[in-house]
This record gives C-alpha cells, sequence and structure tokens, in this order.
C-alpha cells in the first residue's frame, strides 16, 4: 500500500530534489511525496527556532498535525568560521530581507572583506526532520564543507553556492552539476541519514 508523506514546502524545485534523493535510499518502500501546496489547511509556518533543527521540527511537526499525514521538513543555512555560525538560521534574510540572495551574498562578502583566506572557512548545513502524525520525531544533520571565496562564481544553485569552494576541490557549489551536488551537499547527506528513520517509522 502506498504511504503518503507531506514535504512541508511550497517549493517544487526541492520537492523533485527530495524525490530524487529518497527515490534511490527508499525504492523498496512504496512513498508518495506531496508538498503541502496541495493541503490548503497547512498555515504558514513561522521559524522561530534558534537552530536549523528546530525549525526543521517546527515545520514538519505543524504539517503532520494539519494533514494527519507523515511530515518532512528540512532547514538549512550557511555558518561561516569566524562569524560563530552565523549567518546560520538568518542566512535568507541576512540583509534584512526575505530570499533577497544577490543582497544577503554582497552583505556576507563585504563583511568578511578583510578575513585573509586562511580562516575563511565555512559550512552549509542542513537539518531534516521526520514527524509522525502519533508526534514520533527524528532528525538529522548534514555538512557541505570549504572556504569562502572573494568573488561568485557559476550559474547553478541558488544563494550563497556562488561564494562556497567545495573542500577538497577547486570549484564553488554553484560549479557542480546538479548530479555532483546531490551526491554530496548538505541536504542530500541529511536526508540519506534520515531515510534510515523513515524505513524504521514507516518501513
Amino acid at each position: 500500500m502506498t504511504r503518503r508523506i507531506v514535504l512541508a514546502t511550497r517549493n517544487e524545485g526541492k520537492i523533485a530534489e527530495l524525490r530524487e534523493i529518497l527515490a534511490r535510499t527508499l525504492a523498496d518502500l512504496d512513498l508518495e511525496l506531496a508538498g503541502i501546496g496541495g493541503f490548503p489547511q497547512v498555515p504558514d509556518i513561522p521559524e522561530t527556532g534558534v537552530t536549523f533543527e528546530e525549525n526543521a521540527l517546527l515545520k514538519a511537526r505543524a504539517a503532520a498535525e494539519a494533514t494527519g499525514l507523515p511530515a518532512l521538513a528540512d532547514d538549512s543555512g550557511l555558518a561561516v568560521d569566524v562569524l560563530g555560525g552565523a549567518p546560520g538560521v538568518f542566512s535568507a534574510r541576512w540583509c534584512g530581507r526575505h530570499g533577497d540572495d544577490e543582497a544577503n551574498l554582497r552583505l556576507l562578502l563585504a563583511q568578511l572583506q578583510d578575513v585573509p583566506d586562511e580562516h575563511r572557512g565555512a559550512a552549509f548545513v542542513c537539518a531534516a526532520a521526520l514527524v509522525l502524525p502519533s508526534g514520533e520525531s527524528a532528525c538529522r544533520l548534514g555538512r557541505f564543507a570549504g572556504v569562502l571565496t572573494r568573488e561568485p562564481r557559476g550559474s547553478g544553485g541558488f544563494g550563497y553556492d556562488p561564494i562556497l569552494q567545495v573542500a577538497g576541490g577547486t570549484r564553488t557549489s554553484a560549479e557542480l552539476t546538479a548530479a555532483e551536488k546531490n551526491s554530496r551537499s548538505h541536504r542530500g547527506q541529511a536526508f540519506r541519514l534520515l531515510a534510515q528513520d523513515i524505513r524504521a517509522l514507516l518501513g
């Protein structure tokens, strides 16, 4: 019997990405992944947590309660070493406006202008959460580490992808192919780990 899981996002690109990631790891389970766009009863969920884990669980819990279905959610952002992990949960609104990728990126580069190359370490971090209508939950973390460049490079991805040069290579996250990024990224890591919990709780 097909089990429906609701994904607490209206971003069709993210839904497609997660379908691909989870299809490979949970091919033996008959799962249908649906975005919350098909569930008008799900309210907009404020991200009031102070950690990625808290925000991911908040979104998944609200979606599970509103739909009566198991729910998946994630929260992610960029953690810069010399900024003590900031922008962190404020990554999408670092410039003061939510979702202005260009302004966020330019502000961060300006703030780090005088930081020498050897201290420009950073990582994308993702928390992936599963919450069941019963209240059972699980949350897993993934990290995609590298160093911050001084100018954007590449046209793939979004957000801070053009300024994170991936550890062990010379390309930024925005210069990787979609397949390369999915196989190594923070979101891919987190959801592949969470697949173990999905299997345990739903399989």
